[in-house]
Order: C-alpha cells, then structure tokens, then sequence
C-alpha cells in the first residue's frame, strides 16, 4: 500500500511539473513574440510542440509566428522560410486534428499569405482552396468569430478586386465582432485574437 501511495505522489508530481514547464515555456514564447522577437519565439514553440506531443497549441504558434511575419515580407527568400515554417507545423497538427477549425483557419492564412505577396502566381491556384478551408471551418464552428472574420476578409479582398457590393461582407464583419464580445477561450493559450482586425476590417467596409 505504501509503494502504492509512492507511486501516485511521483505521477501526480510529475504531472504537475510537465504542466509547470508547458505553461513556462509558453508564456516565454509569448513574450517573445509580443517584444518582436518573432525567430526566439517560434523557436520556443517548436521546442514545446517537440515535447509536448498532445497539445496542438504550440504547433498553432509556430504557424502563426511565421505567417503573420510573411505577411509583412517582401523578400521571397524570407517569405518562403517563415510560410515553410508555418506550413510544416499545422500539416504536423492537421494531420492529428483534421476538424480543428483554429487550425483550418490558420490553413487559410498560410495560403493567403502566398495569395498577398504574389496574386498573380498564386491567386488561381490557392483561392479556391481559401474558400473551401472557411466553408469547412464555418460548417464545423458557426459560432467561431476568427472563422466568421477571416471568411469575411477573405471575401472582403476579392470584392474589392473584382468592385462588387460589398454590404453584405459588412454584415458579416458586424457578427464578427458580436461574437468576439461573447467569446471565452478555452483557457489562456487558446486562440482569442481578431476582434481588432475585424473592426479595422469594417472601418473599411464602404
């Protein structure tokens, strides 16, 4: 019985200590990130996702580190890195978590990025597939307000291409943020970004 109570303490102690690491780890890479120190951060968090096997945050920070830095890239070289980068890690996490609509929308991300910096190379080939990663993201999570928004923007960017009403992507952009105003994440690590990007996306909705 006693050997018994030992192990239990060594189980639990140990638990407790890997979660101690996670939530250390995480929270440094999150302060690298928030200071700029976007290489340190993701490096981090491909550490963490290389311990942490379970858990598909750390790999949803590593792509979404280097694809928000691809966004402001011009060089391809750099570019083509950061969305290498990113590319790897949800293929990582999709492959484990094909109906996780965070990571779907993150999917969508990583292909607009490549659709921003060159329309003309990328736009035919990726567009279609954008649409078909928000219909799927909004099919599994209605409700989720980065689902609502970067279908919105997405739709945003090509009514603004080809001039047509743009109204209805207004309308969309609104619910957004409605849903941002009620949304709780799951704890402080889950994704719970966009609500800023989707009222500078509506100031811009005329």
């Amino acid at each position: 019985m006693d050997k018994l109570i030992i192990i239990l303490i060594l189980m639990v102690s140990g638990i407790v200590r890997g979660q101690g690491n996670f939530y250390d780890g995480m929270n440094k890479g999150m302060e690298l990130w928030k200071t700029g120190q976007t290489e340190e951060a993701s490096a981090i968090f491909e550490r963490i996702a290389a311990a942490e096997k379970e858990s598909w945050l750390p790999n949803y920070y590593v792509a979404m580190v280097n694809t928000t830095s691809a966004f402001k890239e011009k060089d391809f070289n750099q570019l083509n890195k950061y969305l290498t980068r990113a590319q790897s890690a949800l293929d990582k996490e999709l492959a484990k978590h094909p109906n996780n609509a965070e990571l779907l929308v993150l999917q969508a991300m990583v292909h607009t990025a490549w659709i921003a910096y060159d329309p003309m190379s990328y736009g035919a080939s990726l567009s279609g597939k954008v649409s078909q990663l928000y219909a799927r993201a909004e099919q599994l999570s209605p409700e989720n307000p980065r689902v609502v928004l970067g279908k919105a923007q997405f739709e945003m960017g090509s009514a603004q291409f080809f001039g047509t009403d743009l109204s209805p992507i207004c309308t969309k952009l609104e619910r957004s943020i409605d849903l941002f105003d009620n949304f709780s994440p799951e704890s402080s690590f889950h994704p719970n970004w966009g609500k800023n990007q989707a009222l500078e996306s509506l100031s811009n909705c005329k």
